[in-house]
């Protein structure tokens, strides 16, 4: 229970730094487009809350602001996975590889 709380406490701050990150964010598409395009395009200014609108459309649209994890090494970054590739022959990895290469091309 208290190594619980003691992972709460730390996160807290973390979230709270994140949603004034956001609105922090917000005031600065507002500040930018009003300065900018209503001067270069018949725009109208931006409120804020168009601004973070505005904001949430684009990460709808284009996907930005992913979240992942931080420490995503990969598949054999796990012991027993990193175990198992490490007993095998140089034949058994090199066909490992090429059939892993097969399976995922990009």
């Amino acid at each position: 229970m208290e190594r619980s709380d003691r992972r709460y406490r730390r996160r807290k701050p973390f979230f709270l730094f994140i949603i004034a990150a956001l609105f922090a964010l917000g005031a600065v598409v507002m500040f930018l487009w009003n300065a900018i395009l209503p001067d270069i395009a018949a725009v109208s200014a931006l409120t804020y809350w168009q601004a973070l609108g505005l904001l949430l459309l684009s990460r709808i649209l284009f996907g930005g602001f992913k979240c992942r994890p931080r420490n995503h090494r990969g598949p054999f970054a796990h012991p027993r996975f990193r175990e198992k590739f490490m007993n095998m022959s140089r034949e058994e990895r090199i066909n490992f590889r090429n059939e892993w290469k097969e399976r995922f091309k990009r």
